[in-house]
């Protein structure tokens, strides 16, 4: 079942800003493991559904997945080959607006070799860059 909100005070929203580097969500708050994006961008609901599943088929549903953002955007499309003009398009999907440095994905309960690759794993899944972090004080 893809993430969408259940309801939106507004049904369209504008495009936004992108700028800057991201300030709060960039350290590990739950798990042990955590995905850090590192470009700027939009990620989509199916492509965190899809690494949703990918990481937890691999850590065979041991341990722990926490996703830190939820897809609140909506993101509109006009038909193709419609004539401009004639207003906004309808929602087509929804996506999360990210900065460099946010963590997207948490894991903990699994060995350090399960989660690395389920992370990676992951990452494939989505349209931005990724690494992995661990945390620290352990």
């Amino acid at each position: 079942m893809p993430l969408l909100p259940k309801r939106v005070k507004y049904r369209k929203s504008q495009r936004g800003k992108l700028k800057g580097n991201a300030t709060n969500g960039t350290t590990i708050s739950f798990g042990e493991y955590g995905l850090q994006i590192l470009e700027r961008g939009w990620i989509s609901n199916i492509q965190i559904e899809a690494a949703r599943v990918a990481i937890t088929r691999h850590m065979k549903r041991k341990g722990k997945l926490w996703l830190r953002m939820f897809p609140d955007k909506s993101i509109t499309k006009k038909p193709a080959e419609t004539r401009m003009g004639k207003g906004k398009g309808a929602p087509e999907g929804w996506v999360i607006p990210i900065k460099p440095g946010k963590v997207l994905f948490e894991i903990g309960g699994v060995p350090e070799v399960i989660a690395k690759e389920s992370l990676r794993l992951g990452a494939f899944k989505l349209s931005l860059k990724a690494k992995l972090v661990i945390r620290q004080g352990m």
